[in-house]
Order: structure tokens, then sequence, then C-alpha cells
């Protein structure tokens, strides 16, 4: 016998309930497990109010223990996928990643609102019924069943409503659903946490409300609805929307003007990819005449899909030419394509597959799992392409098209890389420099699996082994580090292309790329490990610790990190240590100089930080100074966006600023007199903006060479001035980098000088370690492991968090 633990955090509630199973986790299949009837042993719901990252494993554990229930007991983790609260859902899935990858075990999914009807016919009702969950927003998620004595059965699926309209909702899927015996309101119980906001509408209009207690999930509902998955690494929530911006994008994109959604700088003629907007739906016509005769849709039928919220269209560009497009319909847990065409010329460069895979990924983002389509009968090169992506015949409709051609209906899953990502770009180790031990795999491709690399014979082990995970921002990392400070592996998923053509981070497009991609940097991650080690594989059970970054930082991106990595603590076994994220950017100079050692003066400079830091000793640290307004990276992100140049602005502007003049424009130095250490970057921005707009107005052309390099100038003059005040006033003869910014090589080349002119010596991190990445979390993590700080399972996430608090 094993048991089954479920949990779900989807609402202010915390719910976990332990079921015994007739499976053995060791031996029994993923299939049986999926199936197997789950006995309630041990329940509780706990009102959280926001709380739940803090009081979800503490609650698992006092109910195993009052069971005397051990951890390698657990046959299967089940978690709540929602809807329900973003934050709530996304640390119910993140935490329930970790502990099945910890304990290695399967993950199942169950709808939140199944969890709910199962609770109801726990206690007896048998009828109609909605559950309706708080969608925010004004909006409900609704879900029809009918409870009998079988159980609660699905009638419709996952939907988001407006408040106001889920009443004509409810008639409808009522109608439909119960044609021959349509129940009246008054026969149709409502439960569901969105009733704390709209009891009052719904008992108005004829619904009997049930029972508040009956609102939440159970732990026996939990046990008892359908189960989903199997794997960690590609369950996900459940997604009835895109995030605000996508969905403001496409209001935006429906209109008949013409938009530049295009995402940094783009030489004419380059190859982009970017949502398909109406001022291209002729352009998709034309096409569309060329390559699908008289399955050809019209301009009218292009521009009536594009504002639906159910579809996905995307097109590639050739500078503003379109050159390819292709479109899908989400419903009922596939994503239906539509159409896709490329221009003949312009075929086998990999633009179909890569449209394919943008309209999976938006798919994937509305609850989508697997793909369909009709290809023509004689098609055979496309139904090769088609099933060169995973995707098989089914069956065929015959006489389908307008020309009486068979259909070859094909299905499968979304297309996937050895390691899924979320269809984010993978760095594999580039943080490995010379003379800081480290495994290089640099010659491996992103798209290889750990195993294919070349295996080493195997080396000592310098202990502890220790796993850091960083999710701050917009990169999902993972970093393994030895005990005498080698960087065994280190792996970034990067974002920036899903956030560049809204020309900043998107919190919460951020937010959903980490909990769809944590799972397979960790993966990938420990197998590099493991091949540096020269061992066949690794278990996370091996390892001494796992790390994480609890702040600051988005809340909705950090709380993916910390869930995910104390659920892994848990199932695995091994103590966890929290790392403050701006520490880590401190510790990223070791990673150049393994020998550097306090004190010393750290500039960190970044989209979210521009600070001057004085290390007394690690640990130990006083901010100098900081900006009273806008940081250097958020600088120049605006003024990148001012011009026009995209995002992100850093290495844009660099790039023209190496073909500029820095003196051509005399842009304002903030604060370079001020006689302290503070900084401003607004007032500069704003410089820079308003000469944009009078250059404009004047009629002249811009010079984006000399604005560039003008004001990275102005930057660069007073970070520099400052850090050497810093460094003469503290007395310190070291100076440091740190952040993205860290990165810029005029800065990096100003600083060089100042300190060689000034007998100071300086460290600068490499380049690939100024962005975020987890091994500088993990070179924290080694020095916090050895001093026994440690965190517990009540750890939560903070947006800000000062460096000189200890922690």
């Amino acid at each position: 016998m094993g048991y089954v633990l479920a949990f779900d955090t989807a609402n202010e509630a915390v719910v976990v309930g332990i079921g015994s199973v007739d499976a053995d986790g060791a031996e029994a299949g993923r299939i049986v497990l999926k199936e197997a009837p789950a006995r309630l042993v041990a329940g509780e719901a706990r009102a959280a109010h926001r709380a739940s990252n803090t009081v979800l494993i503490p609650m698992i554990d006092e109910l195993m223990a009052g069971e005397n229930i051990e951890k390698d007991d657990i046959a299967a983790i089940v978690c709540g996928r929602g809807p329900g609260s973003f934050t709530g859902v996304r640390i119910c899935m993140a935490a329930a990643k970790g502990i099945a990858s910890g304990l290695e075990v399967p993950l199942f999914g169950v709808s939140t609102l199944d969890a709910v009807a199962w609770g109801v016919w726990e206690s007896g009702y048998r009828g109609a019924m909605i559950v309706a969950a708080d969608a925010m927003r004004k909006e409900v998620y609704p879900a029809l069943f009918m409870i009998d004595s079988a159980g609660a059965h699905r009638l419709t699926s996952d939907a988001v409503v407006s408040a106001r309209a889920v009443q004509d909702w409810i008639d409808e899927a009522l109608a439909v659903a119960l044609p021959d015996a349509t129940p009246a309101r008054s026969d149709v119980l409502v439960c569901g946490d969105a009733l704390v906001k709209y009891r009052g509408s719904f008992a108005e209009a004829g619904f009997p409300v049930a029972d508040d207690a009956l609102w939440a999930p159970s732990p026996e509902g939990l046990l008892r609805a359908r189960r989903i998955g199997g794997d960690a690494a590609t369950l996900l929530p459940v997604y009835t929307r895109l995030s605000d911006a996508e969905e403001n994008e496409r209001v935006r994109l429906s209109a008949p003007e013409v938009r530049n959604l295009a995402s940094g700088v783009q030489a004419e003629g380059a190859l982009t990819f970017r949502p398909l907007d109406a001022a291209h739906a002729s352009d998709v016509a034309s096409l569309e005449s060329h390559a699908m005769g008289t399955d050809a849709w019209s301009e009218a039928s292009v521009l009536d899909e594009l504002p639906r919220k159910d579809r996905t269209w995307w097109a590639a560009f050739v500078g503003e030419r379109l050159v390819g497009y292709c479109g899908g319909l989400v419903v009922d847990g596939q994503v239906q394509v539509l159409k896709i065409a490329v221009e003949d010329d312009m075929r086998r460069r990999g633009i179909a597959r890569h449209l394919i895979g943008l309209v999976a990924s938006d798919a994937r983002d509305l609850g989508a799992t697997e793909m369909t389509l009709e290809v023509r009968a004689s098609n055979e090169g496309a139904q090769r392409f088609y099933g060169a992506l995973g995707i098989e015949r089914i069956g065929v409709r015959p006489c389908y098209y307008s020309d009486r051609e068979d259909a070859v209906i094909m299905t499968g899953p979304f297309p996937m890389v050895a390691r899924d990502v979320a269809g984010m770009s993978l760095k594999i180790d580039e943080i490995s420099p010379a003379g800081h031990a480290g495994a290089s795999n640099g010659d491996v491709s992103e798209t290889d699996s750990a195993a294919d690399a070349a295996v080493p014979a195997t080396v000592p082990v310098s202990t502890p082994l220790i796993c850091a995970f960083e999710s701050s921002c917009d990169e999902t990392a993972s970093s393994i580090i030895a005990g005498d400070g080698t960087i065994l592996s280190d792996v970034v998923a990067s974002q920036v292309d899903f956030h560049a053509r809204f020309g900043g981070v998107v919190p919460e497009i951020a937010s959903r790329k980490h909990i769809e991609a944590i799972c397979g940097v960790a993966d990938e991650c420990l197998e590099r490990a493991a091949v540096a080690l020269g061992r066949p594989s690794l278990r996370w059970r091996d390892l001494d610790a796992i790390a994480v970054t609890y702040a600051p930082g988005l809340v909705g991106a950090l709380v993916v990190g910390v869930a995910f990595a104390k659920g892994l603590a848990w199932g695995s076994g091994v103590p966890l240590i929290a790392v403050n994220h701006l520490e880590g950017h401190l510790y990223a100079n070791k990673i150049a100089d393994p020998a550097i050692a306090p004190p010393m003066v750290v500039s960190l400079v970044s989209g979210g930080h521009t600070m001057l830091v004085h290390v007394k000793d690690w640990a130990n640290y006083e901010t100098l100074g900081s900006t009273i307004d806008d940081a250097v990276g958020e600088a120049f992100d605006k003024v990148s966006k001012a011009l026009g140049l995209g995002y992100p602005g850093g290495p844009i502007i660099s790039r023209y600023a190496a073909k500029g003049n820095p003196r051509a424009i005399d842009f304002p130095r903030a604060l370079m007199h001020s006689g302290d250490l503070r900084f401003s970057l607004s007032g500069l921005k704003t410089a820079v903006i308003t000469y944009i707009h009078k250059q404009q107005e004047a009629g002249m052309p811009l010079n984006i060479p000399d604005i560039a390099a003008s004001f990275q100038q102005a930057v660069v003059d007073v970070q520099v001035a400052k850090a050497r005040t810093a460094l003469i006033e503290t007395g310190s003869r070291t100076f440091c980098l740190g952040g993205g910014v860290a990165a810029n090589p005029a800065l990096r080349a100003a600083y060089e000088k100042m300190c060689a002119k000034n007998g100071f010596r300086l460290v600068m991190p490499p380049l690939s370690a100024c962005g975020d990445n987890a091994a500088m979390i993990a070179e924290v993590a080694l020095d916090r492991f050895a001093q026994g700080k440690l965190a517990d399972f009540t750890l939560d996430v903070k947006a800000h968090a000062p460096l000189d608090e200890a922690y």
C-alpha cells in the first residue's frame, strides 16, 4: 500500500489530503496511480489569507506525523491546478513540482473546481450544480456539474465570464448540456469562492447557495477528482486567458492602424516574428490566395479572427514584408491549427516550425495540451512535416475541401525539445571562466540533453554539493556548486523574447514562464552536474542543500522559485538556504576571482537597482548611496524606447554608442557634485527625451549614435566619479561591479581607467555572470551553509530586502 498526497492553495484556504492507494509507490506505474482510488486517511483545510506559501509544507508535515507516514511511503502527488488566485495556483503547482521531483514520484493535477464539486458530492447533495470561482477583475470561473450517486460529472469546460453575464452563461449551459430536462434556477445549487463577492446577486437571481463550508475544495474532493498528467515538468495550471499585456496587445493589433511592435534593432531584411496585426490582414489574404486556392480566407475573415480571445495568430516578416503566418483556435484543451502558410521562396528555413511553436506557446497559456489540424490527403510533404513534430494521423474527413478532396486529421502533443523550457532560449554552462574550476560543456548544443554529452572519468567530489535557484525577474536559473567553489553546472532559461515586444518585463508573463520552465531547468542542471562529476546520474537526495533567491524582486516570479525550492528540499530531505538576490550580485565577483576578499566597494547597477555598497566583510554591508528615482538599466530601456530601438535597451544603446561621439550633446550629470553618493537618472532620461522631441519638431534627423553615446557618457561619468569618491571615503582599495549593466563595455572601460589611475584593484564578473544567474546565488549559499544559516519551510518571498539587514 502507498499514499497519495494531495493539496490545493488556489483560494484563501490551504487544503491538504492524504489518501491510501492499493499501489506501492516504488512499483506502481503512472497509469495505475492516475486511476487508483484513494481513501482519505487524513485531511485538513486551513484559512491562509494569502500566506499559503508559509503554511503548506508545515501542514503536510503535521498531517503525515499524525499518521506516522514517512516520505518514502508517498506514491504520488496530486495538486490543484486552479482556476483560482494566480499566485495561489502557482504556489501550489511549484511546490508540487518540487516535492514530486525530490520524492521521484509522479505528479498529477486536478481541477480545483472539480475538487469543490466532489466535496459537495461527499456532503450528500444530488442534482445540478454550478461551481463559481473568483477570477478577479469582476469576472468568474464557472463550471456546470451534475451530481448523482456515482459522483460529480462535469458538463462544461473551463471558462472565464463577466460577473454580470454569468447568470446568462449558466442558463445557456443548462440548456445545452441538459436539453431534455433543463432544470430551473431554483434547482441549481451554486457554490465556490466567487460567492464571497456575488452571493447576493446569485440569490436574487433565484439560485440556491451552498453552505460556505462547501465553497473551497475539500481533502476528499482533491482525492476523488479526475487526475491528469503524471510528469512534473509538463503539468501546468489551468489558464483561461492570456496576461493583461497580451490581451491589450490583441486589442491594439485588431485596430486598422499600422502598429510597430518590432523588438530590438532590426536591420532591413531581417527575419522577425510577431503577433499578426490588422494592418497586415490584406497580406495574409494575398498569400492565402496563392497558397490555398479555393480554400483561401478573405481579408475580412482574417480581420474577424484577430480580436477573438480564443484565437492566436503569429506572422513572420522580412523587414515589413509578411512572408508567413499561422493561426490557431483553442477549445477543450486543444489548439486547432486553422491556417499556416509560408512564401515559396522562404520555405525550408524553419519558419513554419517556429510559427507553430509560437502558436503552441500561446495555446499552452490558454490551457491547451495538444494540437490538432487537417491537411489535404495529397499533401504528403506537409504530413511528413507534421509527423516530424510528433503530430500523428488519426483519421480522414471525406470530401472535406471545396474541391471534394479528403482531409487527413492529425493530432498530437505540442512539439517538444529535449528539455521543455516553454520555448525559452537555454544558456548552459556559460559561467565557467578560466582560473575558476568548472565544468564547461559549451560545445554541446543547447537542444541536446546532458545525457548526450561525453561523460568524463569520475572525479573527486568536494562537499557540500548545493543546488541554487534564481527566479527574481525574467530568468529561470539553476546552478550546482561544489564545496571548493567549482561551478559544476549552470543553466539559465531566458524570457527576453517573450517580453521584448512589450518594451519591458511583464510580471504576469514572467511568473507563467517560470512555472513552465523550472522543472526543465532543474533537471538539465542536475544532469549537467552528473556529467561534470563523471557519474551516470545524480539524484536530488545526493545533494547537501537547496538554495533559492527569496528577495528582492517581482513577487509573482519569486514565489515560483521559492515554492519549488522548498518542495524540492522537503522531498529530497536536504536543508533549505535563503539568499538575497543583491548579495548574489556581490558574490558574482567570486566567479572572476575566487580569492577576492573584503573590504571593498561594489557598484550594483541593473534594471531595478543602482547603488554603491561598502562590503566590510561577507554578510556585513553598508549601502553608501542609491538612486532616488530611476535605476541605470531602467533609464537605458526608456531612452531606447524613445529612440524606437526596442528592448532590452542596454545592449542596443551600447551598440549605437560605439559609433557615436560621446561629447556631441551635453546632457546633464545629475547629482554629480551633490556631496553625497546618491544617484538620479530621471532628469537625464527626461533631458534625452526632450532633446529627441525638439529635434523631431524641428524636422531634424536624429543622429542616433551621437544621442546614444552622449547619454551613455553622462551615465558613465556620474557612476565613475561617485565610485572613486566611495573608495576614497571608505579607504577600500578594491572595487567590484555587479548587475546587468555591469556588462556595458563603456562603463567597464571607464572603471578600468579610473582604477588604474588611482591604484585601486579592480575585479569585474565575467559578462556571462553580470545578468541574473544561479551560480552567484550558489556562491552565497556555500558560505551560508558553512555558517549554519539555514531557512525553514515557512520561508516566504519579499519584494524589497535591503542589503544592510541581516537575514
